[in-house]
């Protein structure tokens, strides 16, 4: 099945997404315009700073077009995208507001407390059966508070916070999945996208 992802490219580090892409053979359009979310099959929100995010979707009219876009297909939103994708951030900043999640920024301090954790995901198997831990890249990263009974708990760290969840055919992961070599969560997203994932909501 022919598939298009577009990345979200008004701020962050939309291009290592769309190398990740083009790593697994898929392609991929940077998305800056309302017009640009045309004939895509799912969309990637990026890692940055969400407030910049918002602020620039608020100029550029892409609030409205993207929760419509939600409304059909598939997004899925990393560190500051998840915070872009989630009802609530704690703060008054420019939101989508299509994700049933309450969101804490910085959760785990600043840019010196950035860590790496190995996370036990379950839906990867859908990708690579028999795949090990997901080996995940947290940066300044926001911890998703809460999710609603519509959304799906994907990864928690040992704790029990929550740093990935899923409703329907949106995603959002605290950590940063482009900045590695595992592809899996990339893969996962397409498979979301196609419709080849079993979703809630």
């Amino acid at each position: 099945m022919y598939m298009k992802i577009g990345v979200l490219a008004l701020q962050g580090d939309f291009a290592e997404h769309m190398a990740m892409l083009r790593r697994i053979g898929v392609q991929s359009a940077e998305v800056r315009l309302p017009d640009h979310l045309q004939d895509l099959d799912g969309l990637i929100i990026p890692g940055g700073e969400s407030t910049t995010i918002g602020k620039l979707a608020v100029a550029y009219d892409l609030i409205e077009p993207l929760r419509q876009f939600a409304a059909q297909k598939a997004i899925w939103g990393t560190c500051a995208g998840a915070i872009f994708l989630s009802k609530d951030a704690r703060r008054p900043q420019p939101l989508l507001e299509v994700m049933d999640i309450t969101v804490e920024r910085n959760a785990f301090g600043r840019q010196v407390d950035s860590f790496e954790v190995d996370l036990e995901i379950p839906e990867l198997q859908v990708v690579q059966p028999g795949s090990g831990p997901y080996h995940a890249v947290f940066i300044r990263a926001p911890l998703i508070e809460s999710v609603q009974k519509d959304t799906r708990v994907l990864a928690a760290l040992p704790d029990g916070r929550i740093v990935a969840a899923q409703q329907g055919r949106l995603l959002a992961t605290s950590f940063h999945p482009e900045l590695t070599q595992d592809d899996r969560f990339h893969r996962y997203f397409v498979r979301l996208a196609e419709g080849k994932v079993t979703t809630l909501g």
